[in-house]
C-alpha cells in the first residue's frame, strides 16, 4: 500500500535505496579522497605554458583525466547524499564545501583552450603524429580549434568571466520577481473556498474540471504579471540585448549562430524545425477542434486547454508491478537492453520512495566511475511507471555511454540528452495503448500521448519561432516594447491554435513568464529531441532492419562526435525534416484513434 505517512529516512528498507556506499563506504573514505584532490589538483596549474610539447600536453590530458575523475566521484557522491535528506546538516555541510571547491578547480586548468588555440591546428596535427597516443584526443581538439574564430584573447576572456555575473542579471531579475515579489489574490476553489492562487498551484487550477474555476485562475494570473509588463519587457529586452553583445564580440553572423555553432548545429535545423511545424498546424487545430467537441463547449478558450478530456480511476500500482510494466513496454529492445534495466533495478541504481526531507521530483545522474543512480519519489501511478522508464532511459544512455567511450567522450550533449528517456517513454505510451480494451482508458492513454505532443513539439516551437523574432528584432536594432512582445505572442497564440479557440487577450502576456527564453535558443531541443526520439521508436516497432542495433549504436556514442553526426550515423538525420514529420504523423494516427473511440 501507499504510505500514509512520509518515513523518516532510516524507515526505509535497504533494498528500496540506491546503494551510493558503493561510491563511498564511509564519510572518512570521502574525505580522504577530498583531501587528496586538493594535493593533486594544483599540479595542473604547473602545465601552464609548457604546452609546446606534446609530451607536455599529453602528461596535463592524463592528469587533467585523473583530478577530473576524483572530483567527479566526490560530487555526485555528496549530492546523492544530500538529495537523500536535505535536512541533514552533515550532508549540506559536505555538499557545500565540494561545490565551493569545485569553481577553485576549474580554474587551474582557464588556460588550456587559449594555450591550445595558440599553438594552431598545424602544431596540433603534428604533435599527434609524434606521440600516438594523442590520437585518441582528437575530436576534442578538433572542437577547441573549430572555435578559434570565436575564443578572445586570454586577457578579454577574463573581462567577460568577470562581467558574466552581471549579464546573466536579467533572468536573475525575471525568477525573483515571478518567483518571490509576486502576489496573487485569492480565488475560489472548486468548493467554493477562497484559497491564494501561487505560481505553484496554479497547475492544478488550470486542470480544474469546474470552468469557472479555471477561469478565474487564469485571468487573476495573467492580470497580475500584465501589471508588471513593461518591466518583464526590459528584462527580456537586456537579457537579449547581453546575449547579442556576447555574439557579436566573439565574431559570430547572428546570436542563433552562437549558441548552435559551438555544438556543430547548422542554423538550418532549428529553422527548418519551425518550417516544417507551420506547414503541419492544421494537425493541431484538428486536436483543438476535437477537444472542443469531447469537452461540449460552445466557445474553448485558452484557459480549456489543460483540462483532462477524460477522467479514469487511478490505479494503485506497486513498484514490482511497475517494473514488470516497463519491461514489457521496453520489449522490442531486445534481450540486452533488458538485462542491464533488470541489472539497474536489482544491484542498486535506484532510490525508490519519498521520505522525510528528500528531495522531490525525479533524475538520473552519476559519474564516468559510479553507477547510473535514480531518484525517484514513487507514488504509485501510472504516470511514475512513465518517470521509471524516462530515468531508466537516461541512466542506461549513461550506462552504454560509459562502457564503450574513453572519459573524455563518455559525456552527450543537450541535443542528444533527452532522446533515450523519451524513445523509452514512446515505446512504453505504445505498448499500453495497443494492449488496452477498456475503450474509455484507451481513451486516456490517447489523449495522454497527444498531450505529450502538443506540449513538447508543437508549444515549445512556437516558443522557438517567438525567440527567433525577439532576437532577430532587436539584433537588427529595432527595440521592443511591451505591447510588441504581447502583440507577438498573441499573433502566434492565433496561428498555432486555429479558428476554434478563442485567444483571450489575457493570454498575450505569457512571454513575460517564460524563464527558458532567458537561455536563449535552448526550447527548440525540447522538440527535436522527441523527434528524434519518435523516429527510433517507430523503426524499433515497424522492426526496421537493424533498427535496435542502430538504436545501441547511439547509446554507446557518448559525445565522441558532434550531436548531428552521432544521430546521423545511428540512422536520424536531424538536418531534414523527416523525423519532425514523422512525431506529426503519429499525432495524426492519434487523432484518428480517438476519433474511432469517441
Amino acid at each position: 500500500m501507499a504510505q500514509n505517512v512520509l518515513k523518516n529516512r532510516d524507515e526505509i528498507k535497504e533494498d528500496d535505496k540506491w546503494k551510493i556506499e558503493k561510491i563511498y563506504s564511509s564519510n572518512d573514505e570521502w574525505e580522504k579522497d577530498f583531501t587528496k584532490l586538493k594535493n593533486e589538483a594544483p599540479k595542473l596549474r604547473e602545465f601552464q605554458g609548457k604546452l609546446n610539447k606534446p609530451e607536455m600536453i599529453l602528461e596535463y590530458l592524463k592528469l587533467s583525466e585523473k583530478t577530473s575523475r576524483l572530483a567527479e566521484r566526490l560530487y555526485v557522491y555528496a549530492h546523492l547524499k544530500s538529495d537523500e535528506d536535505t535536512a541533514n546538516n552533515e550532508n549540506q555541510a559536505r555538499m557545500s564545501k565540494v561545490d565551493s571547491y569545485m569553481a577553485e578547480l576549474s580554474s587551474y586548468s582557464a588556460y588550456f583552450v587559449p594555450e591550445i588555440l595558440s599553438l594552431g591546428e598545424n602544431y596540433i596535427k603534428k604533435a599527434i603524429e609524434e606521440v600516438a597516443d594523442l590520437k585518441e584526443y582528437e575530436f576534442i581538439f578538433e572542437n577547441i580549434l573549430k572555435e578559434k574564430d570565436h575564443v578572445l584573447s586570454k586577457e578579454m576572456e577574463e573581462l567577460m568571466a568577470q562581467v558574466s555575473d552581471c549579464l546573466d542579471a536579467p533572468s536573475s531579475i525575471q525568477s525573483m520577481l515571478s518567483n518571490a515579489d509576486m502576489t496573487f489574490p485569492k480565488i475560489k476553489d472548486e468548493n467554493g473556498e477562497l484559497v491564494e492562487l501561487t505560481e505553484g498551484n496554479y497547475s492544478s487550477f488550470i486542470k480544474s474540471k469546474d470552468r469557472v474555476v479555471r477561469e478565474e485562475a487564469f485571468k487573476t494570473l495573467f492580470s497580475e504579471y500584465n501589471k508588471l509588463k513593461n518591466t518583464f519587457a526590459t528584462t527580456l529586452s537586456s537579457s537579449i540585448k547581453n546575449f547579442s553583445f556576447d555574439a557579436r564580440v566573439r565574431k559570430y553572423n547572428s546570436c542563433l549562430e552562437a549558441s548552435l555553432k559551438p555544438n556543430n548545429i547548422p542554423v538550418e535545423v532549428y529553422k527548418e524545425a519551425l518550417s516544417t511545424i507551420d506547414r503541419n498546424l492544421s494537425s493541431l487545430h484538428r486536436y483543438i477542434s476535437l477537444k472542443k467537441k469531447m469537452l461540449g463547449l460552445e466557445e474553448m478558450h485558452m484557459y480549456d486547454l489543460y483540462v483532462p478530456v477524460i477522467e479514469i480511476e487511478k490505479d494503485h500500482i506497486e513498484f514490482d508491478e511497475g517494473v514488470k510494466i516497463a519491461i514489457d513496454g521496453l520489449n522490442p529492445l531486445g534481450e540486452e537492453y533488458l538485462n542491464i534495466f533488470k541489472e539497474g533495478i536489482n544491484s542498486g541504481w535506484i532510490d525508490k520512495y519519498q521520505n522525510k526531507g528528500k528531495r522531490g521530483g525525479a533524475y538520473s545522474w552519476g559519474s564516468y566511475d559510479t553507477m547510473p543512480y535514480v531518484l525517484l519519489n514513487y507514488n504509485y501511478e501510472l504516470n511514475d511507471v512513465s518517470t521509471l522508464v524516462h530515468e531508466m532511459g537516461h541512466s542506461i544512455h549513461s550506462y552504454y555511454s560509459r562502457k564503450n567511450q574513453p572519459y573524455f567522450y563518455a559525456g552527450y550533449t543537450l541535443f542528444c540528452a533527452e532522446v533515450a528517456s523519451t524513445t523509452n517513454e514512446a515505446l512504453l505510451i505504445h505498448y499500453l495503448i495497443d494492449k488496452e480494451t477498456d475503450k474509455k482508458r484507451k481513451l486516456y492513454l490517447i489523449n495522454q500521448e497527444l498531450e505529450q505532443i502538443r506540449t513538447t513539439v508543437f508549444r515549445q516551437l512556437m516558443f522557438a519561432e517567438f525567440e527567433l523574432y525577439t532576437h532577430e528584432s532587436i539584433e537588427s536594432g529595432n527595440p521592443l516594447t511591451a505591447s510588441e512582445y504581447s502583440s507577438k505572442w498573441h499573433e502566434l497564440n492565433v496561428k498555432y491554435f486555429g479558428d476554434d479557440m478563442v485567444v483571450d487577450e489575457e493570454i498575450d502576456i505569457e512571454w513575460a513568464r517564460i524563464p527558458h527564453f532567458y537561455s536563449d535558443f535552448y526550447v527548440y531541443q525540447y522538440a527535436t529531441g522527441y523527434a528524434a526520439a519518435s523516429a527510433f521508436a517507430n523503426s524499433i516497432l515497424n522492426k526496421e532492419e537493424n533498427a535496435v542495433d542502430k538504436y545501441k549504436s547511439f547509446l554507446k556514442s557518448g559525445g565522441s562526435d558532434y550531436p548531428i553526426n552521432i544521430l546521423k550515423n545511428a540512422g536520424v538525420d536531424m538536418t531534414t525534416s523527416k523525423p519532425l514529420e514523422a512525431t506529426i504523423k503519429r499525432f495524426n494516427e492519434l487523432l484518428d484513434m480517438l476519433e474511432e473511440n469517441l
